[in-house]
């Protein structure tokens, strides 16, 4: 099968199951007896490869990470920069939400909005894809459809990689970063930042981040 076909079905079994649910709405009264499909792996790798978006697979769901408001645009973007600024001459390096995180515990791999690796970089092959395996660092913009998830099933799927000791959620619609810091093997410990002028200490990383670069060119409202 081309990578196009596999796009084209995709499209074809959503077109079909939005278009079954629709008739069945009709005739059930109880939304759970709507069918659903869930997709496989191969369906969603045929996905992965057909498009230039990213996408994630949760148990036979699968999530469009591409695409987003203006705020996430630049939060994300400003968070990359910082973080390649602070981290310059060093041993570690910051990357974009391009870059795929294998997650041992939650098959095949997720997409942060950033992340940072120190020392050698390590990959998995994961279908074609190679999805970092060492990250340090893990960066979330947190979003409506996503918060759930990067607070909740996510976080859990980062714990089990062995290098990861700090992970960011950043809020999007006021300046607020929770900060998690890994201080033993199954003790983490939070820390919320909302002063404009205040740092977050990434110790993992030896660097500081300002939250007024985290959120430059945004203003909240009280």
């Amino acid at each position: 099968m081309s990578y196009n076909a596999g796009w084209v079905m995709w499209g074809v079994n959503l077109r079909h199951r939005q278009k079954k649910a629709k008739g069945d709405s009709a005739m059930a009264t109880n939304p759970k007896e709507i069918p659903y499909h869930y997709y496989s792996l191969d369906e969603y790798f045929a996905l992965e490869q057909a498009s230039d978006a990213r996408f994630e697979y949760w148990d036979g769901d699968i999530i469009c990470m591409s695409g987003g408001s203006r705020v996430h645009y630049r939060i994300s973007s400003n968070i990359h920069f910082a973080l390649s600024l602070a981290l310059r001459g060093g041993p570690c390096t910051a990357f974009t939400g391009d870059a795929a995180i294998w997650t041992p515990t939650l098959p095949p791999y997720r997409y942060p909005d950033a992340s940072v690796v120190c020392g050698e970089l390590q990959f998995r092959r994961v279908n074609v894809l190679d999805a970092i395996v060492n990250p340090v660092v893990v960066v979330e913009v947190l979003s409506p459809s996503t918060k759930a998830l990067d607070e909740g099933k996510k976080f859990e799927a980062y714990k089990a990689i062995t290098t990861f000791r700090e992970y960011l959620l950043i809020a999007q619609d006021e300046a607020h970063v929770v900060h998690y810091l890994r201080r033993a093997e199954e003790a983490w410990e939070r820390r919320d930042v909302t002063d404009m002028d205040a740092s977050l200490e990434l110790e993992s990383v030896h660097c500081a981040l300002k939250l007024r670069d985290i959120y430059e060119g945004l203003t909240f409202t009280a």
